[in-house]
């Protein structure tokens, strides 16, 4: 295998290292740099004609792109500690709070990254107001991610698991393009302090 990584602060890569992190898995590694526009080589388009990070090529030439897709199939092989659930329930709790987490929060800071940062100014089709106008709905989303960790140690079930990776990976990232956690978010601010200390975080 070869995983196609861009290092911090890309969010969809970063998933996939915490996960790989958690698993004990070591994966064979080719860093594309963002800003230098490696991702969009004619050589990596066409393993991934969506020229994004992450990928994964497997030995015998699949090649899967999308972070939770790579994360599903690293479950399958390494099956323990489970980040996906085990139970039913577990497992369909999970996927919510991964949907919740790509539609409520990522949309919106997606949004002002690409529409307002310094980093992206050369992009085209920028509309500077639409980027502005998605501030607001950043921090109504965190203060819904707050509610829903009030009380609980994890956003999807008793343990640890990929909701959680999501959700760290975006609260980072939004913080990256000027939107931290508020100080008054303290579920979210003391779940963030949690899982930001497991040493996968690092990864």
């Amino acid at each position: 295998m070869l995983f196609f990584n861009s290092p911090n602060p890309a969010p969809n890569p970063r998933r996939v290292r915490i996960f790989a992190a958690e698993k004990g898995i070591a994966l064979p590694t080719r860093d594309l740099s963002i800003p230098a526009r490696e991702h969009k080589s004619d050589e990596f388009v066409a393993l991934n004609p969506r020229g994004q990070t992450p990928a994964l090529q497997l030995d015998d030439g699949t090649v899967i792109a999308e972070s939770v897709a790579i994360c599903r199939y690293l479950e399958g092989l390494n099956p323990e500690p489970s980040l996906f659930g085990t139970s039913l329930k577990e497992q369909a709790l999970i996927e919510m709070w991964n949907r919740r987490v790509e539609m409520i929060l990522m949309p919106p800071v997606g949004a002002v990254w690409v529409h307002t940062h310094k980093f992206t100014e050369r992009l085209p089709g920028r509309n500077l107001e639409w980027g502005k106008s998605n501030r607001p709905r950043v921090f109504d989303a965190l203060r819904y991610f707050d509610g829903a960790l009030e009380g609980r140690e994890f956003l999807a079930s008793d343990s640890y698991s990929i909701a959680d990776i999501l959700l760290l990976c975006t609260v980072d990232f939004a913080a990256f393009v000027g939107m931290a956690v508020p100080d008054d978010l303290t579920h979210l601010q003391a779940w963030h302090a949690r899982v930001s200390a497991r040493p996968s975080a690092a990864a």
